[in-house]
């Protein structure tokens, strides 16, 4: 590569770091491509194999490009270490274990529905530690953003809400849900080094967590079993999850947190059961139905308006 595309290509991701709309709808994205890489991963590699292969095929990658900044930021990760484990263990391996753990309990509609607690979490929790309060009009947007998703969980049958039912795995994505507002509201305390260096320190907390979660629910750390049973198919999904949700979709998505604060970033997250029905129509053969398109309008439409009062409001 020559130094004028260097150049070229420094200034193009630099320019795209700074549009927090287009970065958060990518993270979104991508993690929606994770909702369809956990259906094709059924029967080529289990839940807990894939998310220590996920964090620690993430930190592999990140690693060439992070040790110069590793050198100059190592003495506020040693100074601030403990926040680094807290961002991954918290963020990155608890969210997932907790989900992957719900769907032995409770059903892929109740985890849609719930999933968007992450949202009302970080409001709540932004007004009650630091008084940040939301405008009626983005409080509206958020509820048709929300309605939405409803739609799409249900299949377009709002009625089927009122026959779930409630047991331990709902506990457990609730669980989940409060676990990744946390995340995203410590994320106003990110000590400024670069974002390699983050993802690197913050994903050795996620590796640690997850071993700590295969040896305490899963069939414990030295199972070589479950790595010999992985197939083809099993390692293309690891890599889509290493490249795609844990390395890009994470930096993408503390950058969005910096720009427009996490009240506002996290709306987004309502977005992945959109493109997670999207990437299965396209990926999986499903049919596309008129309740899809119904929950997209609502969903966009939900997202701009909450957006437009919010920035009304700045």
């Amino acid at each position: 590569m020559t130094n004028s595309s260097a150049a070229t290509g420094n200034r193009a991701f630099h320019a795209l770091m700074d549009r927090p709309y287009l970065i958060l709808i990518l993270t979104t994205l991508f993690w929606g491509g994770n909702v369809v890489a956990g259906k094709l991963a059924v029967g080529h590699i289990d839940a807990h194999s894939l998310m220590i292969l996920r964090w620690t095929g993430a930190l592999l990658l990140v690693l060439p490009f992070a040790i110069g900044p590793l050198k100059r930021d190592w003495p506020v990760i040693r100074a601030k270490w403990w926040l680094y484990l807290f961002y991954g263990a918290v963020g990155f391996a608890t969210f997932n274990v907790l989900v992957y753990v719900a769907a032995y309990y409770t059903s892929g509609v109740n985890t849609s529905l719930e999933q968007v607690a992450v949202n009302i979490f970080v409001i709540i929790l932004n007004f009650a530690l630091f008084r940040t309060r939301v405008r009626g009009l983005q409080l509206l947007g958020v509820l048709v953003t929300i309605l939405g998703v409803a739609i799409i969980a249900t299949h377009g049958d709002l009625t089927r809400i009122l026959t779930l039912e409630v047991n331990l795995g709902d506990l457990l994505v609730i669980l989940a849900c409060f676990a990744y507002a946390i995340y995203s509201i410590a994320l106003r305390w990110r000590p400024p080094t670069h974002w390699t260096s983050f993802l690197a320190a913050t994903c050795s907390g996620a590796i640690l967590a997850s071993l700590g979660y295969q040896a305490t629910l899963g069939n414990g750390t030295a199972n070589r079993d479950n790595l010999a049973a992985i197939d083809l198919q099993g390692w293309l999904i690891a890599a889509y999850t290493v490249i795609f949700p844990s390395v890009i979709s994470q930096m993408l998505y503390v950058r969005g947190v910096e720009l427009i604060g996490s009240n506002r970033a996290s709306l987004f997250v309502n977005l992945i059961p959109l493109f997670g029905t999207v990437g299965s129509v396209i990926v999986l053969g499903e049919a596309l139905q008129l309740f899809h398109i119904v929950a997209a309008i609502l969903v966009a439409a939900g997202l701009v308006l909450a957006e437009y009062s919010a920035r009304r409001g700045t």
